[in-house]
């Protein structure tokens, strides 16, 4: 019952070790769990599992009779049987010989610590990379304008992206022109307006003349979405309220100090604000956008072009991630996973209720939003169209805009769709679906009388 649950209770055991005995700590347990449930999963995931897989089906034609079979003697079991038949292994090297070599095995992969970047994370502590055959170290970076930054100056091989900052670079937007590429979307919704709890008496955006408001970055879903809020309140973000850009790591310090009134920041921040008691949940932005785009993966066309096998490889590991992350049941057990310092650094509860949606506001109530975070990785050219257009309206692109020829340019739809069908995933139909902002339907097809129509705008 929700009037029992306390997601800060004080009085909870802390574990300091694990439960079962055989690991070091409760993330290491975590990890083992979590690659134990989705042991079937991961069976058809990686390039070996693929062999098996096949070998398994050839036997067993029928859905139901091989998921009896294998529950009941166990994937191993079941392959040391077939293998004593077959010549597993052989077929499995023929396969990963057929996928092509790759080129380069030690990767640098840069993440800002915030929940968008789970997948990205996770795979790390459980093992998506190296079933790859890839060493990546996952570095925590400061902030987005040193992730553009390494990424321009080849420091990292791949990394996290808010989703806007590929087409940013691509267009030479606020740096020097590169053409930069989405692979996936990291994460969908799971961000948030948090308010000081100076302002519980606020609530209505068209008092917030005067404010200061933080965002990670200028080319950022967060940035837009604020925007799009406040000039929807009839507000203009550029003459009645402040904009700052301020890392996620650094606004909750902010906030307690008073040198802004809120900010439109990932979580697991805004979380963490009502947590240390100094800021509220005044809107998901879910109940703006529902399933907007965040944070993104992605690359260069360099790299791409010179390792094309190791992007694959790179392609599977954070497909599989996503694929797990989007599994409710899997959520406390990722929250274990990257809560600890190596990562996301945050106490383990904070990060429990953002991936669970089970969470407290910060103004008395208990809320169950499951889909408060999401982690569906396609990267709709559409998404892109919509960040084009709010590039345009507020003045960061100046002349006329060719929308789709950018969105198709840096937003790897086609090579998404071919590599999940590749590891059987349920492969979406379409390009440029349309999305509702705010009860308003967007139009990819109208991008330019969409961007044009706006009473506040700078263009």
């Amino acid at each position: 019952m929700s009037e029992q649950f306390d997601p800060y209770d004080a009085d909870r055991p802390l574990m300091m070790g694990c439960s079962c005995g055989r690991h070091r700590d409760p993330a290491e347990h975590a990890a083992a769990e979590l690659r134990t449930r989705s042991e079937s999963a991961e069976f058809e995931a990686t390039s070996n599992a693929f062999v098996e897989a096949a070998l398994v089906k050839a036997l067993f034609p029928h859905d139901a009779l091989r998921r009896r079979f294998l529950r009941a003697v166990g994937r191993r079991t079941a392959m040391a049987a077939i293998g004593s038949v077959l010549p597993i292994a052989s077929l499995q090297a023929m396969a990963q010989d057929k996928s092509g070599s790759l080129e380069k095995r030690d990767l640098k992969i840069g993440f800002i610590p915030i929940t968008c970047a789970t997948p990205l994370i996770m795979a790390h502590p459980l093992g998506f990379y190296s079933k790859q055959g890839l060493n990546v170290e996952v570095v925590k970076t400061a902030g987005w304008a040193l992730i553009r930054d390494k990424m321009l100056n080849k420091e990292y091989d791949a990394t996290h992206f808010l989703s806007p900052m590929p087409l940013a670079i691509s267009m030479g937007a606020g740096s020097n022109a590169v053409p930069m590429h989405v692979a996936t979307i990291q994460n969908t919704n799971g961000q948030a307006i948090t308010l000081a709890v100076k302002h519980k008496d606020k609530r209505d955006p068209k008092d917030w003349k005067g404010f200061k408001f933080a965002v990670p970055f200028e080319y950022s879903m967060h940035n837009f979405l604020l925007r799009y809020y406040v000039a929807e309140a009839g507000l203009d973000p550029d003459r009645d309220i402040q904009i700052r850009v301020v890392p996620p790591p650094e606004m909750v310090a902010n906030l307690r100090a008073g040198n802004i009134d809120g900010y439109l920041g990932p979580d697991p921040f805004n979380q963490r604000a009502v947590y240390e008691e100094v800021g509220f949940i005044h809107i998901l932005t879910k109940e703006l956008w529902n399933g907007h785009p965040c944070c993104a993966f992605g690359t260069s066309a360099e790299f791409i072009q010179k390792n094309p096998n190791t992007f694959a490889a790179l392609y599977r590991a954070v497909l599989n991630a996503a694929a797990m992350a989007r599994e409710a049941k899997n959520r406390e057990l990722i929250a274990k996973v990257i809560s600890p310092q190596a990562y996301l650094n945050q106490p383990e509860t904070v990060v429990a209720q953002v991936l669970t949606g089970r969470f407290a506001d910060g103004l008395g109530n208990v809320k169950n939003v499951p889909d408060r975070a999401d982690f569906d990785p396609i990267p709709w050219q559409s998404m892109a169209v919509w960040m084009l257009t709010q590039m345009k309206r507020w003045g960061y692109v100046k002349g006329d805009v060719n929308y789709k020829q950018i969105a198709e340019q840096v937003f790897l739809l086609t090579d998404a769709k071919k590599t999940m069908k590749s590891l059987d995933m349920k492969v979406p139909d379409g390009a440029y679906p349309k999305f509702t902002i705010m009860g308003k339907v967007f139009d990819p097809e109208k991008a330019a009388a969409y961007a044009a129509s706006f009473a506040i705008k700078r263009t």
